[in-house]
């Protein structure tokens, strides 16, 4: 399929949707609101699997895996919890169809079959994770557990978006259980500094780490961390949640520990996650009107070689030559498609690589092979130029070392450029509609007010950025007393 030249200062969201439909990476399904996600795609979140799951072990992670379906009464345990998630649930009543005696060839619901008890399809597994740690748990040396799974949920969202707001997706979501607040403040710490981390030097996406609002945290959870990204559109992005949990889902499930000393003490909890929902990010963070970008790191194909040729006997001379380059860039860990389908001309092949977001192109033909040269494309810059053969897999390796660095400075630019100071509400307003960003301004703290602003204009605070400073001013909307200022951003 052909990029429908959409560009994003015309349409951005028609843009992202062909996007992301033309890279290959999604589609619809005829099941509303959810994707396919496509084999390209998919080689992107399993790269993105990978990195992440790597970081999980590394600090002391071990992956499980728990139902799918949440007995009701256990979902309803932690009132905060279930009433945060009340209105996206979907629920499972009955579990056998039959034959309808009215409609021939037709199914429905045998109303004989109705559960005991309904089934809520997870939106979230703190439920049947903590009624599970209750029994896994009984003295401080069972502590502390350290678990992630990788799996799918289910949010019975109104209005989706390929990656982005989808009523099924794909995440990972980690669980632990601490015997102290200090070690359970550790972890959801250390963890939102795992997705920083990772969106840096994988994605190529600079974030900014920062406390939520009591109104915009995680259902059931004293404190929530996140990283928030910028969108080349100016709108922010939620890639990842970190959450300190308290002992409030310790105590709904009485889930307790005895310590050293024989009393019984509450656990402390933390969950944190991302989702699919940073193929989106990822997508919106660096590509342009002719395709995906892909950032090296990430990309499930770093090198693309396209031989041109006349006849067998030049293919055969092309393959001579690039065999043992190739086969030396595979054993540098750079992956590598060697493209010689013969459907399809190199012209075609040049635009679809481009559009799919491989870092580099190479293509060589006879004249090539008489210099001892090839032509090197860049994806991001659409640079090109003539490498010599000699000593070719360092400069290639070199080359994506480059380009990672320069899309992330990319990036960081526009989001830096993108951050603006106001100290009164006709510059908000302003700042909001013509140029969008960050916005720090001062706020009074309230609920009532953060609430207001969001009607006024649907913009939020996206975060309490760490390390804030301490500043005496006003609110920018009640002009009542404030001591920090705070980000607002419209936002997906």
């Amino acid at each position: 399929m052909a990029f429908e030249k959409v560009t994003r200062e015309q349409d951005y969201s028609k843009w992202y949707n062909n996007l992301v439909e033309d890279a290959d990476l999604a589609q619809h399904s005829s099941v509303r609101g959810c994707m396919v996600i496509k084999p390209y795609g998919y080689a992107i979140w399993e790269k993105m699997q990978a990195e992440l799951d790597r970081r999980f072990k590394e600090t002391g992670h071990e992956n499980a895996y728990f139902p799918l379906f949440v007995p009701k009464s256990l979902f309803e345990a932690e009132e905060k919890n279930a009433e945060g998630f009340a209105k996206e649930c979907a629920v499972v009543t009955h579990y056998r169809l039959e034959t309808d005696p009215d409609s021939e060839g037709k199914l429905r619901v045998d109303p004989n079959a109705k559960l005991e008890e309904e089934l809520i399809v997870r939106p979230t597994s703190e439920a049947i994770i903590w009624n599970t740690y209750k029994g896994w748990i009984q003295s401080y040396r069972d502590l502390p557990i350290l678990v992630n799974q990788w799996a799918n949920v289910v949010r019975w969202e109104m209005r989706t978006r390929l990656f982005l707001r989808t009523a099924e997706f794909l995440w990972q979501e980690g669980h632990t259980a601490h015997a102290t607040k200090q070690e359970a403040i550790a972890e959801t710490d250390q963890m939102v500094r795992v997705y920083e981390e990772f969106a840096r030097n994988i994605l190529a996406i600079p974030t900014i780490m920062g406390h939520k609002t009591e109104s915009e945290r995680f259902a059931g959870a004293d404190d929530t961390l996140c990283i928030e990204g910028l969108m080349q559109d100016g709108k922010a992005l939620q890639m990842g949640t970190s959450h300190f949990l308290g002992q409030n889902f310790a105590k709904a499930f009485d889930v307790k520990y005895a310590t050293k000393e024989g009393k019984l003490e509450h656990v402390w909890a933390t969950s944190w996650g991302v989702s699919t929902r940073l193929m989106g990010a990822l997508v919106m963070s660096h590509s342009d009107d002719e395709g995906l970008v892909l950032p090296p790191n990430l990309a499930p194909i770093q090198v693309v070689i396209v031989p041109i040729y006349k006849g067998l006997d030049q293919l055969e001379a092309v393959t001579d030559k690039m065999d043992p380059i190739i086969k030396n860039l595979r054993a540098r860990g750079i992956s590598v498609k060697f493209d010689i389908r013969d459907t399809h001309k190199p012209g075609f092949k040049f635009a679809e690589w481009e559009r799919k977001g491989v870092p580099v192109r190479i293509a060589i033909g006879q004249r090539d092979l008489e210099n001892g040269t090839v032509e090197v494309a860049r994806r991001d810059t659409k640079e090109k130029n003539t490498y010599e053969l000699t000593d070719i897999e360092n400069k290639i390796e070199n080359l994506l070392a480059l380009m990672q660095e320069d899309i992330y400075t990319k990036a960081l630019n526009f989001r830096d450029n993108h951050i603006t100071l106001v100290n009164t509400w006709e510059e908000f307003q302003e700042v909001l509609e013509n140029k969008g960003g960050f916005i720090s301004a001062h706020w009074n703290g309230t609920t009532e007010t953060e609430e207001k602003i969001k009607q006024a204009t649907k913009a939020t605070i996206r975060c309490i950025p760490f390390d804030n400073p301490q500043e005496d001013g006003v609110c920018v909307f009640s002009g009542k007393p404030s001591k920090e200022r705070v980000l607002f951003a419209k936002a997906y």
